[in-house]
């Protein structure tokens, strides 16, 4: 089962536990009430583009070919025609536009391509869905890993794409809980007996685009802490506990600011509006 059919039922993942935790109000209005997004961010629309693109790449790796650089720009001045042209609803921040990501993407990917891993890890799997469940929470875990290797001693290689504005410190890498959620996964899904490793390929937006491979492992402690807060958070969905974090540096950038305002107003949200 692919991830878009896992989604049409109730569940949680990396991103919604860590929603949740972050604003559980922002958890409500998307994944709950399914409020219309008021606008789409361009970092995530680009971001899915990108993502994209190296799926296409690792998907004819798999069956032995190679793209060229060419045929990946290609690949991508399609996706993003194919994503973004003529869409209304993308906000776009100042000075970018449809037009400057179409010349930044080229550049940030040829940044990647040329920093290409010469290694011969197996392809095992390209966005890989997995769904699994955990005592004490009623809808399963479900998610999808970007990329699945192996390398010749049978260690597996777990990796995340990631578009970002910024380099990671390794304290982010270490503790991001997206990667510990993926290694229980894979442990849930055929590959407790093997070694994993964790592994974000990171297109970094800089004014000169860069990208970098952050390797990181997990322990049972890691998965332990993991599970304990993913229980935490069932127990506050179930008792539909939902408190606004209206102080945090994101409320500018949320796509459900208007919605919130509202509903800590007082105000009845006219969804009507916001289609």
């Amino acid at each position: 089962m692919v991830l878009s059919e896992l989604r049409q039922t109730p569940h949680l993942s990396a991103s919604s536990i860590n929603e949740y935790v972050e604003c559980s109000l922002l958890y409500k209005f998307g994944r709950i009430d399914k409020l219309p997004m008021e606008f789409k961010s361009d970092a995530l629309e680009f971001g899915t583009c990108i993502h994209r693109v190296l799926e296409e790449y690792y998907s004819a790796r798999m069956i032995g070919d190679r793209m060229l650089l060419k045929d990946v720009h290609e690949f991508f001045v399609f996706k993003w025609l194919e994503i973004a042209k003529g869409r209304t609803d993308i906000k776009y921040a100042d000075g970018k536009d449809y037009n400057s990501y179409l010349m930044y993407g080229r550049d940030l990917l040829t940044a990647w391509y040329n920093k290409l891993p010469d290694d011969d890890f197996t392809i095992l799997a390209i966005e890989e869905a997995f769904s699994f469940n955990l005592p004490g929470i009623d809808i399963p875990i479900i998610g999808a890993m970007d990329l699945v290797e192996q390398d010749n001693s049978g260690t597996i290689i777990i990796t995340d794409f990631k578009t970002s504005g910024r380099a990671y410190s390794k304290d982010e890498v270490d503790s991001n809980q997206q990667l510990t959620m993926y290694q229980i996964a894979a442990k849930q899904n055929g590959y407790a007996d093997h070694e994993i490793l964790l592994r974000f390929d990171t297109l970094i937006k800089t004014k000169v685009p860069r990208c970098e491979q952050y390797w990181t492992t997990r322990t049972e402690l890691d998965e332990r802490r993991l599970i304990k807060k993913a229980r935490q958070v069932w127990d506050g969905i179930s008792k539909e506990v939902f408190v606004p974090n209206d102080t945090s540096w994101k409320c500018k950038g949320c796509a459900y600011k208007q919605a919130c305002d509202a509903y800590l107003e007082g105000e009845e949200y006219d969804q009507a509006s916001h289609p």
